[in-house]
């Protein structure tokens, strides 16, 4: 197994996703407290010490809330975005690691890619993640699917890619009118259609483990998610589901 990927947790109340080859692991994202994020390292088998970096993607709290004090207590470094360190103001961490979109960096074992997408947020990236020959790529919070997403993210041998929200429940859905224009548009999040369109413009051949997340509590449901895959099922070899309360267990690259 040279690349293995798992979550702590993964939707609109706090997201966590743990990228892992050797003896580095990294933790992308953390919308968790600094106590709650420690619950769900353990479920998974870590502890903060077996951390090796946190990268942010973007700012909103369901992905960088806890981050710097996380960092703090374990002494870890922040990668991020000069866009998403002044997006989290009072939550930024100290002595960040300042990264760009499509500039490659290493840590430990494992070459990482931040891909610049389409969010509602100052400077979103998504990542990639290489070692020993095989890629991972973490693809959620994004609008739309543009041709640049689609080239960076083709070729993955694991992927955790966004399936938010069903177009027919957020228009039927509680929320208020601007924020359902916000989710369902080209800067909000990939419905479920998008997700499938994705899927169709990228190489599956070589897509060992797909993880569908990000999956609205309010706007969406696994069934739905598993119906619009369904026609793509004999294509892929293993497809999960990841929920916000037991996000998903460990999923292994060979």
């Amino acid at each position: 197994m040279t690349i293995r990927f798992a979550s702590l947790g993964s939707g609109s109340k706090g997201n966590g996703t743990l990228i892992e080859s050797g003896d580095t692991c990294l933790l992308v994202d953390c919308g968790f407290s600094v106590r709650e994020t420690e619950k769900r390292l353990a479920r998974l088998g870590r502890t903060g010490q077996d951390l090796s970096a946190i990268l942010v993607t973007h700012e909103h709290s369901d992905h960088g809330r806890g981050a710097a004090a996380l960092a703090r207590k374990y002494g870890l470094p922040v990668y991020l975005t000069a866009g998403t360190l002044r997006g989290l103001q009072r939550d930024a961490p100290t002595g960040p690691k300042i990264i760009c979109g499509e500039q490659e960096f290493t840590v430990g074992a494992i070459s990482v890619t931040p891909v610049t997408v389409p969010h509602d947020a100052r400077e979103p990236v998504q990542f990639h993640f290489t070692a020993a020959g095989r890629r991972v790529g973490v693809l959620t919070d994004l609008g739309c699917i543009t041709p640049h997403v689609v080239n960076s993210f083709n070729g993955c041998d694991g992927l955790l890619l966004e399936a938010n929200h069903d177009t027919a429940m957020l228009d039927k859905g509680p929320y208020p009118a601007a924020l359902k224009r916000r989710v369902g548009g080209d800067w909000g999040h990939l419905n479920n259609d998008q997700a499938v369109q994705f899927l169709h413009a990228v190489e599956r051949r070589c897509l060992q483990i797909l993880v569908l997340g990000h999956i609205s509590q309010q706007n969406n449901a696994v069934g739905l998610v598993e119906d619009a895959v369904a026609p793509l099922q004999q294509d892929l070899h293993q497809v999960h589901y990841a929920c916000q309360e037991q996000g998903f267990d460990w999923h292994g690259i060979d």
